[in-house]
Parts: structure tokens; C-alpha cells; sequence
């Protein structure tokens, strides 16, 4: 592979300025506005994938937006792997607290900052640019496939449907992704679980319209005070989910499962430092990692009624409502825990308000072999790339699909992301690492490499 890593270091310049202009599309998934945005990502997409390489490159309509396929088959009897990646994007909301424009990507104190830098343009275009280095210098050892989605921020809908009906076409020995995180670039590892999600809206209702607080406050019931109420009741002050039934099909590991858990590196006093914050907080007998990786959990991650804008205005609220997802792990199911969830929430709602549950989207969690041979091959990549053997990680993050992926199309999943805990994604000023950047260009072409020889 040594050519290809020449060919990389010999281009990186020009791999950064392709990036920089797949980053300056706003495709965000989860606002209807930017639909336009996504057929053009997808085409941008298709059209470099050709460029790089592939011996074709197909925008793919589905039920909501479109799936970017590309192939390039070197020899029908040869190991295929296929890199799943999204090229849609988190919201950028609160736009405010960007230091720079979010989709205009910007390159300061070695870090790449613009929405998508990380997850999941950036670690997706990696393999784009592996794959034209191999094509480039005919080192490519193995077929490969591209899907790449659009729909993975909002739980991917379509693409379920996509893949039972593309079976044939999807046929792979491995799937590849880079949509995770390493513990560290100094302690390199390789995520072997995900935790699954089940993601609710909730709104509470009282008064047909918003009523003066002074003339109706302490008579009628105030959504916003009765939400509250509810959605704080929902964990105790244990730190546990207290929805009837939650934990019932939670995996119990061993203490002998749960040392060897702990053995990851974790310095705790670090990561407060790196949030700003005084304390951990969590579910009461377990460590930090073990919350975000072995234990479910629940969240708001939005919360909204009454009057929010500049000034006052003494209202009550008729509506208020939640967004609250909640992560789930071995065996739970995302379905079941969703009935779980609206049961309960109903059954604790007083009589003085309505109340409405729907559920948003979901997936079940993941886990991953460590001696497959895919496994294999990413470890020698590592060892060879950053001179040390990853550590098998579990991640607090969900990728729904990858179950999916296994459900329908019978293939596993590798999940060999490049990112860290201060990219940020999902929240302002995402950033990604140049180091980062290159270390995947140099290790995804070492990794095909020992997997064609497995």
C-alpha cells in the first residue's frame, strides 16, 4: 500500500478542498427547507465517487431522500466490502453560539470547523479519497461498494426499505463505517457496540389558548409546569428510568465483565474539565463509562412552550412539549420500550391536562464480533498506522441502521471511526481534527489490505 500512501500525502491539499466544498452544503436532514440541499449533496457525492474511481455512481430515489450507490468490482471472486456513511447533517441551532458560519468551513489551531466536519462528511469522504488513492495507484485489493444516505440524523426511514429491496446489489462480505470515535488518538479503539433508541415526542395540553397568568393563574392547570413535572418524574434520584418495566430485558454483565469494562483508560477528571462541569451525574452504582455504554438511559432533548422571546409576556401556555429519546442496550427493544413509554406517561398525566405520544423513530442496539476478520485486519491496520493494538470500545451513540443492516441484508458491520469526544458533533462548533482526517486516509487502505489477505 505503500503507493497509495504516497498518492494520499501527495494530494492532501486537494482532498481538504474537495471536502470544504462537500461541507458548504447544508443538508440537513431534519428541516424540510433544505430538501433541495440534499439532492444536491447527493449529487456532488455521486459525481466524486465516478472521479475517484467507481466504475458507476447512482443517485437512488427512496421514500423520503435519496441513497448515493457506487461500486467498483475489480474481480467477482474477490472479498467486497461496502462503506456505509450519511451525508446529512445535525440542525445548526442555537446558530448563536457559533464562532464561525456553520457551513462555512474554516481551518484553526489544526481542526477542520463546520457542521458535518466529523460527523459525517469529513470521516466518510476519507474513504472516498482512500479509495481514489488505491484506483490511482491500482492497489485496490478488494470490490467495494459505497451507500451512503441521507436520512441517518432523523433515524433513516428509507433506508430499510431500500436495502430489502436492493438486496442482490447490497451483497457484501463487510460493511465499513466511520461514523464513531476513538478514545483517543493516543489510545486508539475500535467500536464493538452501540447502544440502541427509542425517540419520543411528547405535548401537553390544557386551555383551548394561551390565558393571562394574572387572571387565570392558580385556577386552571399550565401545561409547561405540568410538563415539567412529569418529564422530571421520569428518572429518580437514583438516576433511574422509573417507566414500569424498563430495565425488564436489560443484559446483566458479570462483575468479572464489568472489571474488564473498566480496564478501558478513562480519566475522569479530565472529561469534567473537558464539559466545564463540577460533577458526573448518572444512574447510582456504575462508572461513567459504564453509563454510557452498558446502561440505558433517558433524555430531554428539547423543551418548549409559552412565550420564549425577547421581553415578558404573563401568559399560560396552552400547549408545551418534549422531545425525549432514550438509549437503550442489549436485549431491549425499541418498540416495546416506546408502548412502555407512552403508557406510563399517560397513566402519570393528571386529569387537567391532555396529553399526546408519538414516536418518532428508533433502532436496537449493536453489537460486533471481535474475531471476525474484518475485526482482524482493522486491528493490524491500527497497530500499523498508530503503532499501538485498539482497545474494543462500547459507545454510548446509536447508529439504528447497522442493526438493520444485519436484520436484512445478513452482513456485519465494522465500525472504525476517527473522531473524538471534543469534535463536538451535534452541538455548535463541531470541529475534526486535520491529524484525525489524515490518520483514517492512512489507515483505510492498510485495512483493506490485510482484509483481502484474510
Amino acid at each position: 500500500m505503500e503507493k497509495a500512501l504516497n498518492y494520499i500525502e501527495n494530494n492532501k491539499e486537494r482532498f481538504l478542498s474537495e471536502l470544504f466544498e462537500l461541507l458548504r452544503i447544508p443538508s440537513v436532514s431534519a428541516q424540510s427547507e433544505h430538501k433541495p440541499d440534499m439532492k444536491t449533496c447527493a449529487e456532488w457525492l455521486a459525481a466524486a465517487l465516478v472521479k475517484a474511481g467507481a466504475d458507476h455512481a447512482e443517485v437512488m430515489p427512496t421514500e423520503g431522500n435519496p441513497v448515493v450507490f457506487a461500486e467498483r468490482i475489480i474481480d467477482p471472486n474477490a472479498k467486497t466490502v461496502m462503506v456505509y456513511g450519511h451525508y446529512d447533517v445535525m440542525p445548526v441551532d442555537p446558530v448563536d453560539e457559533w464562532n464561525t458560519s456553520p457551513f462555512e468551513p474554516e481551518i484553526r489551531d489544526g481542526r477542520i470547523w463546520c457542521r458535518g466536519a466529523d460527523d459525517d462528511k469529513g470521516q466518510l469522504f476519507m474513504h472516498a479519497k482512500a479509495f481514489e488513492a488505491m484506483c490511482a495507484t491500482e492497489t485496490l485489493p478488494c470490490n467495494v461498494k459505497f451507500l451512503l444516505e441521507g436520512e441517518e440524523e432523523i433515524g433513516s426511514p428509507s433506508l430499510y426499505k431500500f436495502c430489502a429491496d436492493n438486496k442482490e446489489m447490497l451483497r457484501a462480505d463487510i460493511i465499513l463505517v466511520s461514523d464513531t470515535s476513538m478514545i483517543s488518538m493516543e489510545t486508539p479503539s475500535i467500536t464493538v457496540g452501540l447502544r440502541g433508541l427509542t425517540y419520543m415526542e411528547v405535548e401537553v395540553t390544557g386551555p383551548d389558548k394561551d390565558l393571562h397568568s394574572g387572571l387565570f393563574g392558580g385556577a386552571v392547570a399550565n401545561p409547561a409546569n405540568v410538563l415539567t413535572r412529569l418529564v422530571a418524574s421520569l428518572i429518580d434520584e437514583r438516576g433511574h428510568v422509573t417507566i414500569p418495566g424498563f430495565y425488564d430485558d436489560v443484559r446483566i454483565l458479570s462483575d468479572e465483565e464489568r472489571r474488564a469494562f473498566n480496564e478501558t483508560p478513562f480519566d475522569e477528571e479530565a472529561y469534567k474539565r473537558s464539559l466545564d462541569i463540577d460533577e458526573v451525574a448518572g444512574e447510582e452504582g456504575f462508572t461513567t463509562i459504564e453509563r454510557t455504554g452498558i446502561r440505558p438511559s433517558l433524555d430531554v432533548n428539547g423543551i418548549w412552550g409559552g412565550y420564549t422571546e425577547e421581553g415578558t409576556k404573563t401568559v399560560i401556555p396552552s400547549k408545551a412539549s418534549a422531545k425525549i429519546s432514550m438509549r437503550l442496550v442489549p436485549d431491549q427493544d425499541y418498540k416495546k420500550i416506546g408502548e412502555l413509554f407512552e403508557r406510563h406517561f399517560r397513566a402519570i398525566a393528571p386529569k387537567s391536562v391532555k396529553v399526546s405520544v408519538k414516536f418518532l423513530h428508533g433502532g436496537i442496539p449493536y453489537v460486533a464480533p471481535t474475531d471476525m476478520p474484518a475485526y482482524k485486519a482493522a486491528e493490524k491496520a491500527i497497530v500499523a498506522s498508530f503503532g499501538k493494538t485498539p482497545i474494543p470500545f462500547y459507545s454510548g451513540g446509536s447508529i439504528p441502521i447497522i442493526s438493520g443492516f444485519e436484520q436484512i441484508l445478513g452482513i456485519k458491520s465494522l465500525l472504525i471511526g476517527f473522531g473524538l469526544a471534543e469534535d463536538a458533533i451535534h452541538s455548535p462548533n463541531e470541529s475534526y481534527g486535520l491529524n484525525q482526517f489524515y490518520k483514517g486516509l492512512e489507515t483505510i487502505p492498510l485495512f483493506y489490505k490485510y482484509f483481502a489477505e484474510k
